[in-house]
């Protein structure tokens, strides 16, 4: 004869021709039932029902998200306009020595401007003469300019920084005086004291 075995919480006890045809005992009815009257149940239906996340959890786990996406956009905002900087930094210091060398032919400076460094504004009345004078079609070349360097709008041809605007050139210079040029990026910024230049 096949013992029966019932448990308050389905936990335990048996009631089987097989291991597969294991039987526990549901909730109770409500009143008095005896034990032995009280409804079986397969194991399956006595399993705890599967767990989900909360809105709350769900809620959590999205701000977690979003705060590690501002943070990594962050980051490489900052490593992109870093190295816009130092590569502005080494094609100004590349084009000083490219304007000494024109002097030491010429005996000055390409003379001309695009844009005043007392103003916060970006130059934008063009630098092509830099580009005639340092590049020219036939004589000595005293500087290549890169393919990201020369930027052609509306026909003209302009030198510009990694930021995309124009580099600004005066000789003779307002900051280093009437016997020197000053050369300058704005770094897409109005203030002048995060400018990068040669004064």
């Amino acid at each position: 004869m096949i013992k029966k075995m019932r448990n308050a919480d389905c936990g335990v006890g048996a009631h089987a021709s097989s291991v597969s045809d294991i039987r526990h005992p549901c909730r109770m009815p409500r009143g008095k039932v005896a034990w032995q009257d009280a409804p079986l149940c397969t194991q399956d239906a006595c399993a705890p029902a599967p767990s989900g996340f909360t809105l709350i959890e769900l809620l959590v786990v999205i701000a977690i998200i979003a705060i590690l996406a501002g943070l990594i956009l962050s980051t490489a905002g900052f490593i992109q306009r870093k190295g816009a900087t130092s590569r502005a930094e080494a094609e100004i210091a590349a084009l000083s020595a490219a304007l000494e060398s024109y002097k030491a032919d010429n005996g000055d400076y390409p003379a001309g401007t695009n844009g005043l460094p007392t103003s916060t504004a970006a130059p934008t009345s063009g630098n092509i003469f830099l580009v005639t004078n340092l590049m020219p079609a036939s004589g000595r070349v005293y500087f290549e300019f890169s393919k990201g360097m020369l930027s052609t709008n509306s026909n003209t041809t302009n030198i510009v920084d990694p930021f995309g605007e124009q580099y600004g050139y005066v000789y003779p210079g307002t900051f280093n005086g009437s016997s020197y040029f000053d050369l300058w990026s704005r770094a897409g910024s109005t203030n002048n004291n995060a400018w990068i230049k040669n004064w």
